[in-house]
């Protein structure tokens, strides 16, 4: 497909058109889709028998039952309905910053990441997109209902909903175009007057997830994406240099948000201290999600998109083949 551009290539839709996502639950949508729901309906897929009752459609009574056993039934058949899938990627500053390493700052509560050095930069962000624009291209192949969101204190750029496969040039241009830049923060963006999915579906949220609230602001947010009835899957892209930081020596580290700088003498203590605190905080965003029912996933942004999908998204069973 054309659209795609650099974000994925070609040959790599094709793949994604066989697969489409593992939701938990079983949805009752308002157009006909590929996802079974709670209700029983029209789709080839038979569900059970049930005695005919006059009224019933002529066409669902079966026969074959009739002359084995004299009685009348006719035959069930799932629903077929579609999934509201909803998409908010972090476009914050952080995503796209060409640094060398995060570490945290011990002067804020909240663990706040600052940076320092230069390095290829914007792996973060191409495999943040990288994945939404699959998890997106999944939904569209699915005719699942599909909105995309790119977020840092506010929603910056949105998509209205899509549907079908011909609508795909719309996401990867989107999340092509959209420019990384600012603060972020979840809570603040999803509480947005409309920014929230208006139906119960499938949320996914692509972020470094450098939360300045920490694990307040995480809670927030999964409560409010609760409330609106989303089954919501996190996906954490960190770059191989946050989570394997090979710096030394003097050096002025600078918040790729804040821009704000301090001065630090990198030894091996301080780096064993920010390993430390760096497990701390990824074993927090886990644990918060465990108890809310939030699929939590780690992915390294040097890590193929291949092995990404494959690997790690259909391990945890967030798609299926």
């Amino acid at each position: 497909m054309s659209g795609a551009g650099h974000l994925l290539p070609p040959e790599w839709l094709t793949r994604l058109e066989r697969l489409s996502l593992g939701a938990r639950t079983r949805v009752a949508g308002t157009l006909q889709g590929k996802r079974r729901s709670r209700r029983l309906g029209s789709s080839l897929e038979f569900a059970d028998y049930r005695l005919y009752a006059p009224g019933d459609d002529v066409r669902r009574f079966d026969w074959g039952v009739y002359s084995r056993t004299g009685k009348a039934f006719v035959r069930q058949f799932m629903d077929e309905q579609e999934l509201m899938v909803s998409i908010y990627v972090d476009c914050s500053a952080s995503m796209n910053a060409r640094t060398s390493t995060s570490s945290f700052d011990s002067s804020t509560s909240s663990g706040t990441p600052v940076s320092g050095g230069m390095d290829s930069g914007g792996a973060k962000w191409m495999l943040a997109r990288q994945l939404a624009a699959s998890i997106g291209y999944m939904a569209l192949s699915s005719y699942d209902r599909l909105q995309v969101a790119c977020y840092s204190r506010t929603l910056d750029s949105r998509l209205p909903i899509l549907r079908g496969k011909g609508a795909a040039h719309r996401l990867f241009a989107h999340l092509q175009q959209t420019p990384t830049g600012g603060d972020g923060s979840l809570a603040a963006a999803l509480s947005v007057p409309g920014a929230l999915p208006r139906l119960s579906g499938m949320t996914w949220i692509f972020s470094d997830f450098w939360l300045e609230g920490g694990e307040e602001e995480l809670s927030r947010s999964l409560s409010l994406l609760s409330g609106a009835g989303q089954e919501t899957v996190l996906v954490h892209v960190l770059s191989r240099e946050e989570l394997e930081p090979r710096l030394s020596g003097d050096l002025r580290l600078v918040d790729s948000e804040s821009l704000t700088g301090k001065e630090v003498a990198v030894t091996g203590r301080v780096l064993d201290a920010y390993r430390e605190e760096l497990e701390n905080y990824r074993q927090m965003l886990a644990r918060v999600c465990a108890e809310r029912g939030v699929t939590y996933v780690l992915i390294p942004a040097d890590m193929p998109l291949q092995e990404a999908v494959f690997g790690i998204l259909a391990g945890a069973g967030l798609v299926k083949g």
